[in-house]
């Protein structure tokens, strides 16, 4: 999927073109594609000659989003286990943390402007 966000739309021989070597066979790449072209994560645009000229229908971010979600999925939705994970392994830092929670921050406070200021219960 990498080849087709960077590049856009292309056909399968340049698909294993941007490869690294030793490049798997064109039947190999060309099975892949079919089998994203069925789960609708890529489509074929036009035809040139013999070839079919395929790009990304899903977006990087919507794919990383069903990814992590599938991950998390693993663990019952629960992020603890990932995040301690990561921080033994030594895959994230300080600097990640503090970047999420200035985004938790701002994703409460756009949420708390949105809702309004909770009422007292009595």
């Amino acid at each position: 999927m990498e080849v087709f966000w960077q590049r856009g739309s292309i056909s399968i021989r340049e698909v294993q073109e941007a490869l690294p070597a030793p490049q798997p066979a064109y039947t190999s790449i060309q099975t892949t594609i079919y089998r994203l072209e069925a789960k609708d994560a890529v489509r074929r645009v036009r035809k040139i000659g013999n070839a079919h000229i395929f790009e990304a229908k899903v977006s990087r971010n919507a794919a990383h989003r069903r990814l992590l979600d599938q991950v998390l999925g693993l663990f019952g939705g629960r992020i603890q286990p990932v995040m301690a994970h990561w921080a033994e392994s030594g895959n994230i830092t300080e600097q990640d943390v503090e970047d999420a929670e200035q985004l938790l921050r701002r994703l409460a406070a756009s949420k708390s402007l949105k809702t309004g200021p909770r009422e007292k219960k009595r």
